[in-house]
């Protein structure tokens, strides 16, 4: 018997990018576990991926390729060789841009598979060919990184290790413990030495069970309490006065803007008590080093780039980007940018004049009768839109077209796979090639791929190399090897090394300070309290609160109609977004959907625990077990994301109902500003 092991790196869209190492048995891999030596994870992997060689293994995994022979969305598939399929493919590609043009081809992916070249590296040279509309826009993280620049020129940020060496730590908008855990012993750390953790979060979520402190505002009204906060420690002089002299610019503005936000004004938008407002800054302000960690939920409302932009001011009024521990913390994915440069994988020579559609906007794009050209061709990998994109059942319906030729790369059968007419089988991150840019810390992590593609499974890179030979396409550019591509995007790392290691620091500073002494990246140089380039786009210069249309403190017509906000939080350990609900040891280890009421909702509508009761609004309806907890305030009800179809017995699932507007800025999208009403299910 041969038995090896190899170094790998978690490959799902989470901040933890966990090292692995994989035991394999005459070819076969049998166990799974943490890396000891990696410096975040340090040896400990999530209840997903400890089950992840199941998943590699399960007897529904797609294997072969499928054409579709029953009507869309019923899973009626055959089973054909990879070259029929390439065939069939290539055959409708080349009418379509023959009769609609290359526009009327749309890729849809996103961070199923988290790695430098899976993610997207050969496609973009590929569709580039073909002339295909572009997406742009992100479900997560670019609302987060452009807010941040408002402020900062950047969206560099502190290393959230550093929380450790914090002596009061604020959780906003982020569920620590159980969407990053690897961050929580570093939490603990601060902890055991004196540092208060509060939680700021409309949900009382694990992270805000296990804190000092949790603070409860209504969603989608941070900003209000933030610019409270302002008002509070300018009033009290709580400012690093030497700090704001030399490195921010428009303090004068920002000090007349806020004094009129009051606490007292900011606890009737948010909920919180004037009191609470007034703790809560004073104690930012005066206890060393003070540390803000957040994540990307927050960035989930219209509001979303405000969130971001008006958080990053109160570092730099209390100048605690001087300190060790102090600071915000966010992703920190664009600090990977010393080292990686995914932009070589971008076609040569090509403008950026193809359409542009905002993936958000798929149900738009498919359906919108004034699309010219009309989307002909959708490809689909690394996403399941149909289940992870607010708005979801308007995506159903364009799927459900007898005119859109659709194809997806899949590892199973999931509710976008089911309206494809080609599936293409993928390999799972034990076997391929790749690296991973973390966004929850700063190691570049390798993953070699431990066993050979079950079945006749492809990598993403593989996919399209094989897809352009079928086109007829020439260019080296379309066929470069893996390890070739890896080489092509990463400079002053030693490949060898990260190989051999499984994990390197990426090239910044071991005591992270980005901005101790100013160094922002900004057009003038500071931290701008006050922004002309926010300005000229016509969105407020200054950090400023605006209710979302779609919130009880927005539009009355809808409210009057629909007065619950609802949220669709990540609540089970064991799922990761859509991943792994469908597998035995996760989904009905979590019992299945529901929707969670406070007991004052409930008892003005008549529920009672186990009621089957209506979720709806005019985007979709759902029928689900109402859960009443305390964990919620009235008028804000909860729907776990995450269950597919078949778990709802139903078309719709949670995002069937969220909304699908905009950010102010970024390209993001409301998934936390939705209103709907419950009400007994009819018998």
């Amino acid at each position: 018997m041969t038995i090896r092991t190899v170094l790998g790196t978690c490959h799902h869209d989470c901040p933890d990018s966990c090292g692995w190492i994989a035991t394999v048995e005459d070819g076969v891999a049998v166990k799974l576990r943490g890396n000891p030596d990696h410096p975040y994870s340090q040896g400990e992997l999530c209840p997903k991926v400890n089950h992840f060689i199941d998943r590699v293994y399960s007897p529904d995994r797609l294997l072969t390729p499928l054409i579709r022979t029953g009507p869309k969305g019923s899973a009626t598939f055959r089973e054909a060789t990879w070259d029929e399929a390439l065939a069939m493919v290539a055959g409708r590609l080349t009418d379509v841009v023959d009769r609609w043009g290359g526009e009327a081809i749309l890729p849809w992916w996103d961070a199923g598979t988290q790695g430098l070249i899976q993610m997207s590296s050969l496609d973009r040279r590929f569709f580039a060919r073909l002339g295909a509309s572009q997406i742009i826009g992100s479900l997560c993280g670019g609302t987060a990184s452009d807010g941040t620049a408002a402020t900062y020129g950047s969206a560099h940020a502190a290393d959230p290790m550093d929380v450790r060496h914090a002596g009061l730590v604020l959780l906003w908008g982020t569920n620590t413990k159980l969407t990053n855990r690897h961050l929580w012993p570093f939490i603990e750390q601060a902890g055991d030495n004196g540092a208060q953790i509060i939680t700021i979060d409309p949900l009382r979520t694990a992270t805000a069970a296990a804190s000092d402190r949790h603070i409860q505002p209504l969603p989608g009204t941070d900003v209000a309490l933030m610019l409270a906060m302002m008002h509070v420690l300018i009033r009290d002089g709580l400012l690093d006065h030497d700090y704001i002299d030399n490195y921010a610019v428009g303090f004068e503005a920002l000090r007349d803007h806020v004094a009129a936000w009051t606490p007292e004004r900011a606890a009737a938008v948010c909920g919180v008590e004037a009191e609470t407002i007034e703790e809560l800054a004073s104690l930012y302000g005066t206890v060393r080093p003070a540390h803000i960690r957040t994540l990307i939920g927050a960035e989930h409302h219209e509001n979303g780039a405000m969130f971001f932009r008006a958080l990053a001011c109160l570092p730099v009024l209390t100048g605690s980007w001087r300190e060790l521990g102090g600071g915000l913390s966010k992703s920190t994915h664009s600090w990977a940018n010393a080292n990686v440069d995914d932009g070589v994988f971008d076609p040569a020579g090509r403008g950026d004049s193809r359409r542009e559609i905002n993936m958000n906007h798929l149900g738009r794009a498919l359906t919108d009768p004034s699309m010219d050209p009309p989307v002909q061709a959708l490809f689909v990998w690394n996403g399941n839109p149909a289940v992870t994109v607010p708005n979801a059942e308007l995506i159903r319906r364009g799927l459900e077209r007898d005119d859109l030729f659709t194809v997806v790369s899949e590892q199973f059968m999931t509710d976008t796979a089911r309206y494809a007419d080609v599936i293409f089988p993928a390999t799972t991150q034990l076997e391929q090639l790749d690296v991973v840019t973390a966004w929850g810390h700063l190691y570049l992590g390798w993953n070699e791929p431990a066993i050979a593609p079950r079945g006749e499974a492809v990598s993403n890179t593989e996919l399209w190399r094989r897809l352009a030979k079928a086109m007829g396409f020439e260019g080296d550019d379309l066929y470069q090897s893996d390890q070739s591509l890896i080489e092509s995007a990463i400079t002053g790392i030693d490949l060898d090394l990260l190989r051999r290691e499984g994990m390197v620091r990426v090239d910044v500073p071991t005591e992270l300070l980005p901005y101790a002494e100013g160094g922002f990246k900004t057009a003038s140089g500071k931290a701008e309290l006050y922004s002309d380039g926010l300005k000229a786009q016509g969105l407020d210069p200054l950090p400023t609160f605006r209710a979302p249309a779609e919130s009880p403190g927005g539009s009355s017509e809808l409210a009057g109609r629909y007065p619950l906000a609802l949220l669709t939080p990540k609540h089970h350990s064991r799922f990761l977004n859509t991943s792994y609900s469908h597998l035995p040891k996760h989904g009905p280890r979590e019992g299945g959907p529901f929707v969670e009421l406070d007991p004052a909702d409930a008892a003005v509508r008549g529920l009672a625990d186990g009621d089957p009761v209506e979720v709806w609004n005019d985007r979709a309806r759902l029928t689900l077990p109402a859960r009443i907890s305390d964990r919620l305030r009235p008028g804000v009800v909860a729907i776990p994301f995450g269950w597919w179809s078949e778990h709802h017995g139903q078309p719709a699932t949670a995002n069937s109902l969220t909304s699908d507007t905009l950010t102010d800025w970024g390209g993001g999208v409301a998934y936390s500003d939705t209103l709907v009403e419950v009400a007994k299910a009819p018998n």
